[in-house]
């Protein structure tokens, strides 16, 4: 089994690269089943003036390429902030096979906190979802974000 917290740092990298360049800072790495980055991506929303560009959006999208398969059953998504509606009706579509986020979004978080999309038995899939992984360093990174944003 991979070791969590090593494939959040992973995904934190990204987050990073997103603050440097003053996107909401949140980064996802998709890992195939021995540990290969195959997908990466952080949010490139404002850059690319695009409302689905999210992190776990470009991630997955990276990762069927590099595998040539739409489906990820076998991958593990590491992303810095839980997924909202839309990346998570991504991951289910994609089939990921596992899935861990760093912090919890009690405004748009779709694996349990505010929906549960990636969770729901009527849907033809659900990945394994584990929560929390570095809570607290990912927090504090889109805290300090959106602090800076306030004192413009």
């Amino acid at each position: 089994m991979l070791d969590f917290t090593y494939c959040m740092e992973l995904a934190f990298r990204e987050a990073i690269q997103a603050f440097e360049r003053k996107e909401v800072p949140v980064g996802a790495v998709v890992l195939d089943s021995n540990g290969h980055i195959v997908g990466r991506g952080y949010n490139q929303v404002e850059t690319l003036r695009d409302a689905t560009a999210h992190a776990e959006m470009i991630a997955l999208t990276a990762a069927m390429a590099t595998l040539g398969n739409k489906y990820l059953e076998e991958c593990t998504l590491a992303v810095t902030m839980e997924p909202c509606p839309m990346c998570a009706g991504a991951i289910v579509n994609a089939k990921v096979g596992r899935v861990i986020f760093g912090a919890y979004d009690p405004k748009m978080g779709a694996s349990g906190t505010v929906l549960n999309v990636t969770g729901c038995k009527q849907l033809n899939h659900q990945p394994e979802v584990f929560g929390g992984i570095m809570e607290n360093k990912c927090r504090n990174l889109l805290q300090d974000f959106f602090k800076g944003l306030r004192k413009k």
